[in-house]
C-alpha cells in the first residue's frame, strides 16, 4: 500500500512538473513570445524580401520584355485592365514563360532538389517527418518562385513565403537547441506567419499554422505561439506594404436573404467536385512530367513553354491571377470578359498550374486554388444573372465564398481560409453562407488533399507516434528513468586516462563536466579515433569532447526523450537540470534507451498487479 501510495504521490508531482511546460507557465510562455516574435520577424522581413522580388521580376520580363502587365487587386495596385494583345510583343510570352522555368529549374535542381514545387507541402512533410530546412532553402524558394511568378508561371506566392519563415523556424530550432516538440512548434507557426504576413491574414494564417498540418486534426500547441508570430510578421509586412485588404469588394455585401442559401448550397457542391479536379490534375501532371525522359532541370521549361502558348489564347491564365478575380467582383468587371473565357478559365487556371508547379517549378498552390474558386463562383453568378430570381446585385459574394469553399475543402483548412479570405477581403458578413459552401466542399472532397505531405490526425503522425502508440511513456519523466552518474570527466583529464576508463568498464561514452557540474561537452569513443594517435598521450578530454553535446532535460516525458534519441541516432544522452540561480544545466545522471524502455515494462507490470488486486478484492467470495 504504501509503494502504491508513494508512486501515486510521484505521479502527482509529475503532472505540476509539467504544468511549468505547459502554456499556463508563465516561464514558458516567455519562451515563446521570444521565439514566435523572432519568426515573426522573419516572416515580416521574408515577405517583404518575397512581395518586392516578384514584381521586380514581373516588371522585367512580363513587363519590360512582353510589355503586357496583369492586373493587380486593389489593395496593391491599380486595377487596371489593358488588352494582352496591345502588349509590345505579346507573341515573346511563350519565351518568356519558358525562360522563367529553364532559370527556375537550374537554380532548383543544381542548389536544392527539394525546393522544387510548393513549398507548403514540404514544410508540412518537414514537420511531420522531423526533418530540419536547410539553411539555403528559403533563398533559393524566394528566388526561384519570384522568377516562375515573374515570367507568367501559374503560382502562388503563400508557398514560398510560409517555407521562408518555416526554414528560419527549423534554424531556430537547431541553433538554440530546442527539444524534438518545440522544434516542430517553431517550424508550424512559420508556415502560418509567412502566409499571414503574405496575405494580411494574421488571424487566419495563425489558425491555419495549426490546421494545414492535419486532415481531420489541430496542432494546438501551435496555436498561442502562431498568433503571437502571425501578428508580429503582419505588423511588420504591413507597415511597409500598407494597412488595406488585398481585395477591394463592392458595398452592401451582407447575406440578407435567407433564400440565397439554396445558391450557397449550389456553389459549395460545384466546389467540392473541382477542388477534386484540381487535386487530381494538378498531381496527374506531375506524375506525367515526373516519367518524362528529360533532365529534371529541363522539365520547368517545357511546362513553361506550353503555359505561355495556352496565355496567348487566355492571358487570364498566366500569373497569380488575383487582379483577375478582383476584377470579377465586379459587374461590370465581369461582364466585360468574354463568356467562354470565365466558363474555361476555372478549369485552364488547373491546367496552367499543374504545367507551372508540377513540372518542377516553384511556387505556391494555394492562390491558384482561391483564384479557381473565385472564378467558379464568378461563373455560377455569371449563367445565373437576370434568370433565376434572388441572385446578389454583383458577383462580389459568389467570388468570395467561392474562394473559401473550394481551397478551405480541398486543403482541408475550412476554418483558417474562410478567416483567410474574410481578412484579404475586409468582409466578415458572408461567414454564415460560407459555413455552409465551405462544409459542402469538405464533405464532397473527402480524404483527398491538395496537400499530399498531410495526414489525417496526430495519432498516424510520426511527430505524436510514440505519444499515441505508448501514451504511458507521457506520463514518465526523464528523471525516473535514468540512472546516476557514476562516472564523469572533467575537460582537464589526460585523454589517456579518458582512454583506461573507457576500455577498463566498456562504456560508449561520458558527459564532460566542469568544477561547477554543469555539462560542457560529451567524449565517445569515436571522438577518440578521430585524434592522432600520436597525439592522444598529450590531448585533454577537453581538446578531443564534443562541445555540441546532446542533453535531455530532467522533466522531459519519456515520449519525448525517446525520440529525440531516436532522431539524433544515438543510444544515451546526460540528463540535466537548469539551475535556478545560474540558468546553467546541471548533470543528474545517465538515460539510455533501455532505461525508457525497462522503466516502461516496469511501470505497465506494476498497474496490472494493482488492476488484478482491486479487481480481486472486489470480487466476492
Amino acid at each position: 500500500m504504501n509503494s502504491l501510495s508513494s508512486r501515486l504521490a510521484g505521479r502527482k508531482r509529475f503532472r505540476l512538473q509539467r504544468l511549468i511546460h505547459s502554456f499556463e507557465s508563465p516561464r514558458y510562455l516567455l519562451k515563446w513570445v521570444f521565439l514566435s516574435t523572432l519568426i515573426g520577424c522573419i516572416a515580416g522581413l521574408g515577405a517583404i524580401a518575397f512581395y518586392a522580388a516578384i514584381h521586380f521580376s514581373t516588371s522585367i520580363f512580363l513587363g519590360g520584355l512582353v510589355g503586357y502587365q496583369p492586373p493587380e487587386p486593389a489593395g496593391e495596385g491599380a486595377t487596371v485592365v489593358t488588352s494582352f494583345w496591345a502588349a509590345a510583343h505579346p507573341w515573346l510570352l511563350p519565351l518568356i514563360t519558358a525562360l522563367g522555368g529553364l532559370i527556375a529549374g537550374i537554380i532548383v535542381f543544381t542548389l536544392a532538389p527539394e525546393a522544387e514545387g510548393h513549398g507548403t507541402d514540404a514544410a508540412i512533410a518537414a514537420f511531420h517527418e522531423g526533418k530540419p530546412i536547410r539553411a539555403r532553402i528559403p533563398i533559393i524558394k524566394l528566388v526561384a518562385s519570384a522568377i516562375t511568378i515573374g515570367t507568367g508561371g501559374s503560382a502562388g506566392r503563400e508557398g514560398p513565403a510560409a517555407q521562408i519563415s518555416a526554414g528560419f523556424g527549423s534554424i531556430l530550432g537547431r541553433v538554440l537547441r530546442l527539444d524534438a516538440q518545440d522544434r516542430r512548434i517553431a517550424l508550424a507557426i512559420g508556415i502560418g506567419a509567412g502566409i499571414g504576413a503574405i496575405f494580411r491574414a494574421p488571424l487566419g494564417g495563425a489558425i491555419l499554422a495549426a490546421e494545414i498540418l492535419y486532415r481531420d486534426d489541430l496542432e494546438v500547441e501551435a496555436l498561442i505561439p502562431g498568433l503571437i508570430a502571425s501578428i508580429v510578421g503582419y505588423s511588420i509586412f504591413g507597415a511597409w506594404s500598407g494597412w488595406d485588404p488585398i481585395f477591394s469588394t463592392p458595398n452592401n455585401l451582407a447575406f440578407s436573404s435567407p433564400p440565397q442559401l439554396i445558391y450557397y448550397v449550389v456553389l459549395g457542391l460545384l466546389c467540392g467536385l473541382v477542388g477534386r479536379l484540381y487535386s487530381n490534375g494538378f498531381y496527374g501532371l506531375t506524375h506525367v512530367f515526373h516519367r518524362m525522359p528529360l533532365p529534371n532541370w529541363f522539365k520547368p521549361a517545357v511546362g513553361g513553354l506550353l503555359v505561355g502558348l495556352i496565355g496567348l489564347m487566355i492571358p487570364q491564365a498566366i500569373g497569380m491571377g488575383y487582379g483577375w478575380v478582383q476584377v470579377s467582383m465586379r459587374t461590370n468587371g465581369l461582364l466585360a470578359i468574354p463568356l467562354w473565357i470565365i466558363i474555361t478559365l476555372p478549369f485552364v487556371k488547373i491546367l496552367t498550374t499543374g504545367l507551372s508547379i508540377g513540372s518542377g517549378g516553384s511556387g505556391g498552390i494555394f492562390g491558384p486554388g482561391m483564384v479557381i474558386g473565385g472564378m467558379l463562383g464568378a461563373l455560377v453568378w455569371r449563367l445565373c444573372y437576370h434568370v433565376l430570381p434572388g441572385i446578389p446585385a454583383t458577383p462580389g459574394p459568389f467570388v468570395i465564398v467561392g474562394m473559401m469553399a473550394l481551397f478551405g475543402g480541398i486543403a482541408h483548412a475550412p476554418i483558417a481560409v474562410m478567416l483567410m479570405v474574410a481578412e484579404m477581403t475586409g468582409n466578415l458578413s458572408l461567414v454564415a453562407p460560407a459555413m455552409i459552401a465551405v462544409s459542402l466542399a469538405y464533405l464532397i472532397v473527402g480524404q483527398q488533399s491538395i496537400y499530399s505531405s498531410q495526414v489525417a490526425t496526430r495519432a498516424d503522425s510520426p511527430a505524436h507516434r510514440l505519444q499515441f502508440t505508448f501514451p504511458l511513456l507521457a506520463t514518465l519523466s526523464a528523471r525516473q528513468a535514468m540512472k546516476p552518474l557514476v562516472q564523469q570527466l572533467r575537460p582537464e583529464t589526460p585523454l589517456s586516462e579518458a582512454i583506461a576508463l573507457f576500455e577498463q568498464h566498456k562504456l560508449n561514452g561520458l558527459p564532460v563536466i566542469n568544477e561547477h557540474g554543469t555539462l560542457v561537452g560529451i567524449l565517445t569513443p569515436g571522438d577518440i579515433e578521430r585524434t592522432e594517435e600520436r597525439l592522444r598521450a598529450s590531448h585533454t578530454v577537453g581538446e578531443t569532447m564534443n562541445h555540441k553535446a546532446q542533453s535531455i532535460n530532467a522533466e522531459d516525458t519519456l515520449d519525448n526523450v525517446l525520440e529525440e534519441l531516436t532522431t539524433q541516432r544515438i543510444s544515451w544522452a546526460p540528463v540535466v537540470e537548469q539551475h535556478p540561480l545560474t540558468q546553467l544545466n546541471n548533470v543528474l545522471g545517465i538515460i539510455f534507451v533501455a532505461d525508457v524502455m525497462r522503466l516502461y515494462r516496469k511501470t505497465v507490470h506494476n498497474d496490472e498487479r494493482r488492476i488484478d488486486t482491486i479487481i480481486q478484492k472486489n470480487v466476492p467470495a
